[in-house]
């Protein structure tokens, strides 16, 4: 038997439901896990768009408002001042921003070479956005890029160079890449990085309170469930093994047990108890038919005993136990087959009782010679017949002197 099997059925309860709750438990934090991460990253891919946006409506709004202003104050130029809106917005937070060119007039505005290969992707009309989770230096980061287009007003700047005002020309000579846009031209792009490191940290965080719930939930169940497991079932199952047990060691059927419920055990230990009450009836009636039995046999002058197929005598009377030279409680559990002399005799006892298994009626008698008491023998008549018990045959054997002692 396996190591489970000998477990007690509360500890194979509690231990199956721990199991299942625990499997339960670790697999909802892992959906719960997951789905947060999907939140976060469509959280961050929607702040990312609105923040690129706003960038994009102050330099178009800069570029169509600010006309001449501009060069006569550098932070009046349309990319200046969404670059600093920008940095003014994302001021202590873990956002990133900038403006990016494959044509770039500032150092700052170079793209890297993710950066690159989606503002190729954009020339090439590709798509509105592009979103992505990249490595960078082994940290998990967020990145976004939405296109800017140029616009009428940005043709004033970055467009022909003869029509571009003074500080435009004095600061960037004819020929230089950022020239020569035509409207609906992608000018460039804004680029969004978020460390995903500080967004997981609150996943993290809502994760170890969403378990700390979750155990102190699993734990009250287990003991909610042990607790009605233990009442509705445990409990009178074990109360009925210990009857049963109670019952094969002392042999009295007297034995009830409480009945609470009508449900699978409540009918379980409703049948114990009728079986125990038709149990007790069937000892009692056999009870006063054994001793009904046992007077009518000890009122016969002749030795009378009753055995098994075996010879183990079973029953006996007080003729028998003088005969023999044993009191009835050294005489019961013997074997008759010791009282006859004659292997054959012995073995051709109840022979004569059974024909193919089965027991049939003997008229006749015979003459054995038995030992008596202090090994005296004595010839004697035997007389058997032969009974139907409940599990093999009971022979019943009557002895009559039929010769002194010799």
């Amino acid at each position: 038997m396996s190591w489970f099997g000998n477990l007690h059925l509360r500890t194979k309860f509690n231990l199956i439901m721990s199991l299942l709750l625990v499997c339960l438990f670790l697999t909802a934090a892992f959906l719960t896990y997951r789905k947060q991460q999907q939140l976060i990253l469509r959280f961050a891919e929607d702040n990312a768009r609105n923040l690129a946006r706003q960038i994009i409506e102050t330099r178009d709004y800069m570029a169509g408002a600010v006309r001449g202003e501009a060069e006569h104050n550098y932070d009046l130029v349309p990319q200046v001042v969404a670059t600093r809106v920008a940095k003014r917005i994302t001021a202590g937070s873990p956002y990133y921003v900038r403006q990016v060119s494959l044509r770039y007039r500032n150092p700052d505005n170079r793209p890297d070479s993710y950066e690159t290969a989606r503002l190729e992707n954009f020339s090439k009309k590709g798509p509105a956005e592009i979103s992505s989770l990249e490595t960078i230096d082994g940290k998990q980061t967020f990145r976004y890029l939405q296109p800017m287009v140029a616009v009428e007003s940005c043709l004033a700047c970055h467009g022909d160079y003869d029509k571009a005002p003074a500080f435009v020309r004095a600061r960037f000579p004819r020929g230089h890449y950022s020239y020569n846009y035509k409207v609906g031209e992608v000018i460039g792009a804004v680029s969004v990085s978020i460390p995903m490191a500080d967004l997981y940290r609150q996943i993290g965080t809502n994760l170890k309170q969403d378990l700390l719930y979750r155990g102190v939930i699993f734990c009250i169940i287990i003991l909610v469930m042990g607790w009605i497991l233990r009442r509705s079932i445990i409990d009178p199952v074990k109360q009925l093994a210990v009857s049963i047990s109670r019952v094969t060691r002392t042999g009295s059927y007297a034995e009830r047990l409480p009945r609470f419920t009508n449900d699978e055990i409540g009918t379980l230990i409703g049948s114990f108890n009728d079986l125990m009450q038709e149990l007790e009836q069937k000892n009692q009636q056999s009870s006063e038919a054994n001793a009904r039995y046992r007077s009518f046999i000890d009122m016969v002058p002749s030795a009378v005993v009753t055995c098994l197929q075996d010879g183990r005598i079973i029953v006996t009377n007080r003729r028998a136990e003088k005969l023999f030279g044993f009191s009835r409680k050294d005489l019961l559990g013997k074997s008759i087959f010791d009282f006859i002399t004659g292997e054959a005799a012995r073995s051709e006892l109840f022979a004569t009782c059974m024909k193919d298994g089965r027991i049939r009626m003997v008229t006749e008698s015979s003459i054995q010679t038995v030992r008596g008491l202090r090994g005296s023998l004595t010839k004697m008549e035997i007389a058997i017949s032969a009974s139907e018990g409940d599990q093999q045959p009971l022979f019943t054997v009557i002895l009559r002197e039929i010769l002194a002692a010799y």
